[in-house]
């Protein structure tokens, strides 16, 4: 009993302190003038990923790779089909032109590259696959490009246009006490979690891949899913977005690269249909655009991304 009480414990943390940070994190971002498609691909997407990011940690510490890839791999599925999904229900979300021509392919071409990498070792008749420190180090690499590419956004950013509120701007000192409880939150909510998914795989005879695709997933993309549909809400279409985006671009490179230079990720070749499955939700994002009004996500768009993770989870649930 004590387990799943700490297992949903670990969630609430989680989501708090996911909420603290990304409360404080905007507070200072907003002191220096920083504008909403940045923050959301950024401080919001960092914070609202390092759920992920100490369930991986600690995953990846305890040789629990399943776990680690599975929570990775599900989290982004869930952010492209299902947090856009219900975002899109609540307000239309237009796409901007630098997002549709570069960070939405950039998401896409890290799907790709961690599919390569991971699959890399089979053209050297190696049939043992696995993401290796060396694969982490290039994942991490492709990362400070991104990063790169968003100082550029943020030094050259120019729009005259008034954002909406995002939060209060507080105190440097009161920024910083959210940020430090946040962190905190997010450490002990994700080790409740983890501890808590492994022991009831045991128990249900469920596979660690299969916790970590669908309730962990789902779990640790709650704090994505009440920032953006907040951010849809107030019509903050910036954040909403970015924070997905981002998201994922930081699930990909900066948290399974820092796992796997943890401890290598051995991988099963049964994750490459996962990998698919992100490169399908991101092509169907990019196909949507076009196709939705005045290049936008429109609530047809939300209705469709809703039904087909649906399908995937049942997709899941039978492998599984």
């Amino acid at each position: 009993m004590l387990t799943y009480i700490l297992f949903i414990a670990g969630f609430v943390l989680l989501i708090i302190g996911a909420d603290i940070l990304v409360t404080g994190s905007t507070s200072l971002a907003k002191r220096y003038n920083i504008s909403d498609m940045v923050v959301g691909l950024t401080i919001v997407s960092f914070g609202t990923s390092l759920p992920e990011l100490i369930i991986n940690i600690i995953a990846s510490m305890s040789g629990n790779s399943e776990l680690a890839i599975g929570n990775i791999f599900g989290s982004n599925v869930a952010n492209l089909l299902l947090i856009l999904g219900i975002a899109a229900l609540i307000c239309t979300l237009p796409i901007k032109r630098n997002t549709v021509l570069t960070e939405i392919p950039f998401s896409l071409i890290a799907t790709l590259l961690v599919g390569f990498l991971a699959n890399a070792v089979l053209f050297e008749g190696d049939k043992y696959l696995h993401i290796s420190r060396t694969d982490g180090g290039i994942l991490l690499f492709f990362f400070v490009l991104f990063m790169a590419y968003i100082y550029n956004i943020a030094k050259t950013n120019n729009d005259p246009e008034p954002e909406e509120d995002t939060g209060p701007v507080m105190s440097m000192g009161k920024s910083m006490l959210y940020i430090l409880l946040g962190v905190v939150g997010l450490f002990f909510g994700g080790q409740w979690v983890v501890n808590g998914a492994v022991q009831i795989a045991g128990i249900l005879g469920m596979s660690e891949s299969l916790v970590g695709l669908t309730v962990v997933a789902v779990g640790t993309s709650l704090p994505e899913l009440v920032t953006s549909a907040m951010a849809a809400y107030r019509r903050n279409i910036d954040i909403a977005v970015g924070n997905v985006i981002g998201s994922n671009i930081f699930n990909l490179l900066w948290i399974l690269g820092i796992s796997a230079i943890i401890n290598p990720l051995p991988f099963d070749v049964v994750s490459n249909t996962d990998i698919v499955m992100m490169i399908f939700a991101s092509t169907l994002l990019i196909v949507a655009i076009p196709v939705g009004k005045k290049n936008a996500i429109d609530r047809w768009n939300g209705i469709l991304f809703l039904l087909v993770y649906v399908v995937y989870v049942i997709f899941l649930i039978n492998r599984g």
